[in-house]
């Protein structure tokens, strides 16, 4: 059973509106037992195949050229993240693959420090490192479904990684392998929790949606039909 208790409520700011608990701090560290086993991940949990490229500390999935942008900050290690992953950020899907919404993501990394243990750290550069193969989306999707239910547990290592890669087709090959063995992209994990940081982002999940104020209540982002509606609140059609 997941332990919120090690993690402190926080008041996250979503597009300076919407306020929800999630991923802050905590003093527990990173606790053993086995690695899970590796779940299948249906295409309608990811944003429909859409492409994605690296701008800076971000990545972008959608078109350049999207209307709207939403900002998603998140920790590979934060419950509350899978649950948005798995609730209102399936409300993306459509406006990404019709080209009204661009998402950015920026991969934070801090609950590493908090928690004990490099699994944020290994899962960002993975995630990293499956842009360059084109599988970003059905990727990070992976990720979050085989996120172990207590998140003291340090289950993203290299060799679990390449494990959820196998769920992914296409993925595997030996620049994304050693990518992911040898943390080619450590810079750029580093890059990226510091604009998550220079950001002012307090805790995970974070999401900004055309950096307007957005309404709601912290349970509309973990549902897809009502961050369907924060969405259309903030002009999203």
């Amino acid at each position: 059973m997941r332990q919120r208790a090690i993690l402190t409520a926080s008041a996250v700011v979503l597009g300076a509106g919407l306020v929800l608990s999630g991923c802050a701090s905590g003093d527990s560290g990173a606790r053993g037992g086995g690695t899970p086993a590796v779940r299948e991940v249906s295409d309608a949990a990811d944003l429909s195949g859409a492409s994605a490229r690296v701008d800076g500390a971000t990545i972008v999935v959608g078109r350049a050229d999207a209307p709207h942008t939403v900002q998603v900050y998140e920790d590979p290690r934060c419950p509350y993240c899978k649950e948005f992953e798995q609730g209102g950020a399936r409300a993306l899907a459509a406006p990404v693959r019709e080209g009204r919404v661009k998402v950015e993501y920026t991969i934070a990394s801090f609950l590493d420090a908090r928690l004990g243990g490099s699994g944020s750290v290994n899962a960002a550069n993975a995630l990293r490192s499956s842009v360059d193969a084109g599988k970003f989306s059905a990727f990070h999707a992976a990720v979050f479904a085989n996120q172990p239910e207590d998140e003291r547990q340090d289950v993203y290592s290299a060799a679990y990684l390449l494990r959820i890669a196998d769920k992914v087709d296409g993925l595997r090959g030996p620049a994304f392998d050693s990518a992911v063995e040898n943390g080619r992209y450590a810079s750029w994990v580093a890059e990226a929790m510091k604009s998550f940081r220079d950001d002012g982002v307090q805790g995970t999940p974070t999401v900004r949606i055309d950096g307007e104020k957005a309404g709601g209540s912290e349970a509309d982002l973990y549902r897809e039909a009502s961050f369907a509606g924060v969405l259309r609140a903030a002009g999203v059609p």
